[in-house]
């Protein structure tokens, strides 16, 4: 094993020769074996061996093997020296090698160490960025849990730093190539890192490109499946999927194939849901994503069936009035418990469905049946009433608009007219930096001014509360709740441990 002495004096030789360093192989081997040395020799090898690697090709994988020696060395500050040295190894073929190594790295639990492992990961992109994703996805494909976790984590949080000329076309679509053989096999949480991800991508900002994500989300939805409603992963799965789908969603990238989905399978099981979420309103949850997709939904092959389905369901929430004894007072024990949340979503989802079909209500109701539908309508918007009296001092200052739906409901025919915003939502201002690109704009109209003050005879409009009906509404994110249980697989299901150590 070289001396400390031995390494300065090989080390003057490889200098001196400046570009003719290549014609003294002895005195690189000598550096080569200072790794076996002591802590003084380890460090100068650490910094002796990228200095003069270019110059050996043909001990190439010598020099970077005895690097990698050095990046497992006990020793944390020979470790760090070592690390971040790696990037000068990442030169033509070696690149790809030098990335998947860092990779690996990235499981350290050094803070220090850790962060020279994201820099130096940096560092080589900029060099090569297809060289050093090939790196980082062959170990989300095939590395360990722990490197795999990280190495998305990495993505997720470092691509949208970097600039233009590194994220190029050609960088985003490898990106998106490789990211669809991972979808194949990812657990709840990998799925929202990689939407994040695929998300920011600049060539995927496009309607085509929105298209396209809806289209990733959908197959992981997996709706084609039959839906068990008492499947807690099916049930996780699907929410998870039209979650991430709904911001993707405009007038030219529709929600039809999801909307479809939970008017034919989810809305019939509706009470069946279960979820292992404490707290979860799952049904409502479900009901507030129909609606929130039901803005963008386009032609559907079997509008009226679902409408119907929409419509019974409805039902279901907005209970006829109490029967009235001979003296007039309730013949019942209690009036019927009103779900101003559930009904919200559903009249909402039937307000923008009914759009696409308005004689519903008409030609396809007999008279009989919308009789009972308004007779239900009025007992709820009085029940409403009442309870806007008994919250008016919670409710002051703010506006809402579910009234709007039913106003539009009660003409006769029933109008789909009005432009309803859901509670939960919030409101939009007009700011042209909020707008979609402009490939979603068709209107170049100027925008309406203000009203100077409220018309005379406007009514306040109703804002459904946050009260005891309606506890669970808007208190829920998904992107909180990690992963799906069971880990990766085809069915969101378990993916088997890999075995750890070096497999560079």
């Amino acid at each position: 094993m070289p001396t400390v002495e031995e390494l300065y004096r090989n080390y003057g030789i490889l200098a001196d020769a400046t570009e003719t360093a290549g014609q003294h192989k002895d005195a690189y081997q000598v550096i080569l074996d200072g790794v076996k040395g002591g802590a003084k020799e380890k460090r100068l090898a650490a910094q002796f061996i990228p200095k003069f690697f270019k110059h050996f090709p043909e001990l190439a994988d010598s020099a970077i093997n005895a690097q990698l020696d050095l990046c497992e060395d006990e020793d944390v500050s020979i470790r760090r020296q070592a690390i971040k040295e790696l990037p000068q190894f990442a030169t033509g073929d070696n690149l790809p090698r030098v990335a998947d190594i860092l990779t690996q790295l990235l499981q350290s639990d050094d803070s220090a160490e850790f962060n020279l492992v994201n820099n130096a990961l940096l560092s080589i992109f900029k060099m090569d960025a297809k060289g050093t994703l090939g790196g980082l996805f062959s170990q989300i494909l095939q590395g360990e849990d722990i490197v795999r976790e990280r190495a998305i984590k990495f993505l997720s949080t470092k691509l949208k730093t970097l600039p233009e000329e590194v994220m190029t076309k050609e960088v985003e679509e490898f990106i998106l190539t490789e990211s669809k053989k991972v979808l194949e096999d990812v657990t709840g949480e990998e799925f929202v890192l990689f939407m994040k991800i695929l998300s920011g991508l600049k060539s995927l900002q496009t309607v085509s490109g929105r298209q396209q994500l809806v289209e990733l989300v959908a197959e992981q939805a997996d709706l084609e499946q039959t839906f068990n409603p008492s499947d807690t992963d099916c049930v996780d799965r699907l929410l998870q999927c039209t979650r991430q789908a709904v911001p993707l969603f405009s007038k030219n990238v529709h929600s039809t194939k999801f909307v479809t989905y939970f008017c034919e399978h989810v809305l019939p099981n509706l009470s069946s849901l279960t979820t292992l979420v404490e707290g979860l309103d799952i049904q409502l949850e479900v009901l507030k994503l129909l609606a929130e997709m039901s803005s963008f939904c386009g032609d559907m092959e079997k509008l009226e069936s679902n409408l119907k389905k929409l419509f019974d369901k409805l039902l279901e929430y907005m209970p006829l009035p109490p029967e009235e004894a001979e003296n007039g007072e309730n013949a019942g024990n209690e009036e019927p418990k009103l779900q101003f949340s559930y009904v919200e979503c559903l009249l909402y989802s039937f307000h923008q469905l009914g759009r696409k079909l308005p004689d519903f209500l008409t030609a396809k109701l007999n008279a009989e049946k919308l009789k009972d539908f308004k007779i239900r309508l009025q007992y709820f918007a009085r029940g409403l009433q009442v309870y806007i009296r008994q919250l008016r001092l919670a409710l002051q200052g703010k506006t809402g608009e579910a009234l709007k739906t039913e106003e539009d409901l009660f003409h006769i025919p029933p109008s789909y007219k009005s432009t309803v915003t859901l509670s939960w939502k919030p409101v939009q201002k007009t700011d042209v930096s909020q707008k979609r690109a402009s490939e979603d704009t068709t209107s170049s109209s100027p925008p309406k001014k203000a009203s100077a003050g409220p018309k005379r005879d406007a009514r306040q409009i109703y804002n459904p509360p946050s009260g005891k009906y309606s506890s669970n509404l808007g208190s829920f994110s998904y992107e909180q709740r990690g992963g799906f249980r069971g880990g990766r697989g085809r069915g969101w299901g378990g993916r088997g441990n890999r075995s750890r150590g070096r497999i560079y």
